[in-house]
């Protein structure tokens, strides 16, 4: 028998590697030429008053179910589409990706000498269904100066990750502690991905 199957609903590489990592077999669920943007059907505007664990948490939830409206519009084989959305909260306020390096330069500044929180959300929909997991974790920052932050956006690295920063590459130096899901805070928590895929049958 072939093994089981599941989509996921985004481009990321950090997180095919993850789902590699626990063995779990996949299609990468994205729009065909002509189509628009990955994410087109997901608005990512927080709602004014959303705290971060409900913006994060939202996203997952609708990009799963974006999945699910490309696979039926398609005609494609029905498979659970799994999707995942990572943000920083800094003094409470969410901070995703960077728009360009001066922005980058702006956020890695402020995350020095400091923490911050990583939240991962994920959810799964198979049509039917769709339940969500949220993952955070506590991110300690030693001291940068403005030469480390120069040199590290002078990479390329920051620019398409929250927060601008990617633990698993060269912003590793940075990091003096965390707290929770060293995966969660790449950008698909093991552990929490595991339990979902458990939910809909899909056991590892």
């Amino acid at each position: 028998m072939n093994p089981p199957r599941i989509y996921l609903a985004s481009k990321s590489p950090r997180r095919r590697e993850l789902l590699r990592q626990i063995g779990v077999h996949f299609d990468v669920l994205t729009f065909r030429d002509g189509e628009r943007g990955e994410d087109a059907d997901v608005d990512e505007t927080p709602q004014p008053g959303e705290g971060v664990e409900r913006y994060v948490e939202r996203i997952a939830l609708t990009k799963a179910q974006a999945g699910v409206r490309r696979i039926l519009w398609r005609k494609m084989l029905r498979q659970p589409v799994l999707s995942a959305d990572t943000t920083l909260e800094v003094d409470g306020e969410i901070v995703g990706k960077p728009a360009d390096a001066v922005d980058a330069h702006a956020i890695l500044r402020r995350l020095s000498g400091r923490s911050h929180r990583v939240l991962t959300a994920i959810a799964v929909s198979d049509g039917e269904r769709t339940r969500s997991r949220l993952s955070v974790s506590d991110v300690r920052f030693r001291a940068l100066s403005d030469t480390d932050i120069r040199h590290y956006i002078a990479t390329g690295e920051p620019m398409d990750k929250a927060g601008a920063y990617g633990i698993q590459g060269r912003a590793a130096i940075f990091i003096e502690e965390i707290r929770g899901s060293y995966s969660g805070i790449m950008g698909l928590p093991l552990f929490e991905t595991a339990q979902l895929l458990d939910a809909f049958g899909y056991s590892l």
